[in-house]
C-alpha cells in the first residue's frame, strides 16, 4: 500500500515540467510571432478615403446669341470636335460682311492718299521750279529797275509773282504732309505694314473667329453630364450651358492620414479596389502628394490657434495615376475607392538603419 502511494505521489511530477514548459514558450512564442509581425509590418498604407476623380469642363459659348440647335443630351458620350450645340449666326455674318466692306474702304482710301501724295509732289517740284524762275525775275527787274531800264509796276509785279508762287509753293508742301500722315509718315509703305489698314483687318479677324465660336464643340472626349439646354434660350458670354466630364483623364484622389505618409513617396505602386467593382483591381502609381492638408483648401479653415482646442489627425490628399487597365470597367468620377501603397519599407529595415546610423555617430563630449 505505501509503495503504490509513493508511485502515484512520484507521477505528476512529469506533467509539472511540460505545463512550466507550455507556461513559458507560450508567451515566447506569441511575443515573437508578434515581434516578426511589427518589425515587418509598415511596408503598405491603406485608406478607405479615396474617390475616384476626373478634369470636369464646364461649355459655355465665347460669344452671345440665341441657341439655334442643340447635338447633345445628358449622359451622351462625345469626342473631341463633335459639335455640342449652335449659336445665330446671322448677325455674326453680318458683322463679317460689314468689316470686310470696311477693310476694302480703308484699302481703297490708302491707294487714294498714296496716289495724292506722289500727285502733290510733283506739284511741289512744279511750284519750288516756278518759285525759283520768278525770284530771278525778280532779280533781274530789281537791277534793270536801278538803272533806270524798266518802270516801277514792272518791278511791283515780279515781286507779286514771287510772293503768289511762294504760296502756291507752300500749299503744295502742305498737301504733301498732309497725305504723309494718311500714310502713317511711310508712303512707300505697303497697305499690311499701316496701322489703319492692320486695325481694320484686326477688327475682320475678330468677327471671323466670333463666326467661328457660333459653333461650339467638344474640346476633349468625354461624356456630357446634367444639361436643360434648349433651342432658344440666350446665352451670354461665358454662361455655363452643360458640364463635361472628360473620360481620358481619370484619376483617383486618396485622403490619408497625414500619420500614414512617413514612407509614401512619389512614384510608389498601388493597388486600388472600387466599390463598384468588388473583386477588380487597378494598378497605379502615386502621382503627387498634395502641399497641405485638406483644411487648409477649406473656404474657412480651421483656427486652431484658439483657446478650445482638440488635436485632431489631419488628412493629406495623395493623387494615384491610374495604369492602362484594358479590359476592365468604365469608372466614373464619384465613385469610391480603397487603395493600398506599398512604399517597400518596413520596421526592420528601419530597425537596421537607425541601428547603424546610432552606431556611426560619436560620442558627444560633455
Amino acid at each position: 500500500m505505501t509503495a503504490k502511494t509513493e508511485t502515484t505521489a512520484a507521477a505528476p511530477a512529469p506533467r509539472k515540467r511540460s505545463n512550466a514548459v507550455l507556461w513559458i514558450a507560450g508567451p515566447a512564442l506569441v511575443l515573437a510571432i508578434a515581434g516578426y509581425f511589427y518589425l515587418s509590418g509598415g511596408r503598405y498604407v491603406d485608406t478607405d478615403n479615396a474617390y475616384v476623380q476626373a478634369d470636369q469642363i464646364t461649355i459655355a459659348p465665347q460669344i452671345a446669341g440665341r441657341v439655334v440647335e442643340v447635338r447633345v443630351r445628358e449622359n451622351q458620350a462625345v469626342r473631341a470636335g463633335d459639335l455640342l450645340f449652335r449659336i445665330d449666326e446671322e448677325p455674326l455674318k453680318i458683322a463679317v460682311q460689314r468689316l470686310q466692306a470696311q477693310a476694302e474702304s480703308v484699302r481703297s482710301m490708302l491707294d487714294g492718299a498714296r496716289n495724292g501724295y506722289h500727285g502733290a509732289e510733283a506739284d511741289l517740284r512744279s511750284a519750288e521750279a516756278d518759285l525759283h524762275h520768278a525770284q530771278q525775275q525778280y532779280e533781274r527787274f530789281k537791277d534793270l529797275r536801278a538803272r533806270g531800264l524798266v518802270a516801277q509796276q514792272a518791278l511791283d509785279d515780279a515781286a507779286n509773282t514771287v510772293a503768289s508762287t511762294r504760296g502756291k509753293r507752300d500749299a503744295n508742301a502742305a498737301a504733301v504732309a498732309r497725305a504723309q500722315n494718311l500714310l502713317g509718315g511711310l508712303p512707300s509703305a505697303s497697305n499690311d505694314s499701316l496701322p489703319g489698314y492692320k486695325l481694320a483687318v484686326a477688327q475682320l479677324a475678330q468677327a471671323q473667329l466670333d463666326l467661328s465660336h457660333a459653333e461650339v464643340r467638344a474640346p476633349v472626349d468625354g461624356v456630357i453630364g446634367k444639361t436643360d439646354l434648349q433651342v432658344g434660350e440666350f446665352l451670354n458670354v461665358g454662361q455655363p450651358a452643360m458640364p463635361l466630364v472628360a473620360t481620358q483623364t481619370l484619376w483617383v484622389e486618396a485622403n490619408f492620414k497625414e500619420t500614414d505618409l512617413t514612407n509614401v513617396e512619389i512614384g510608389q505602386v498601388a493597388s486600388i479596389a472600387i466599390d463598384t467593382y468588388p473583386g477588380r483591381h487597378w494598378n497605379a502609381r502615386v502621382a503627387s502628394i498634395s502641399p497641405a492638408s485638406g483644411a487648409e483648401f477649406a473656404v474657412l479653415p480651421a483656427q486652431n490657434a484658439t483657446g478650445n482646442w482638440v488635436k485632431i489627425v489631419q488628412r493629406i490628399p495623395v493623387r494615384l495615376a491610374l495604369d492602362p487597365a484594358p479590359g476592365l470597367p468604365q469608372l466614373r468620377a464619384g465613385m469610391s475607392a480603397e487603395v493600398e501603397i506599398d512604399t517597400g519599407r518596413d520596421r526592420a529595415r528601419y530597425s537596421q538603419w537607425f541601428g547603424a546610423r546610432k552606431a556611426e555617430q560619436p560620442i558627444a563630449s560633455r
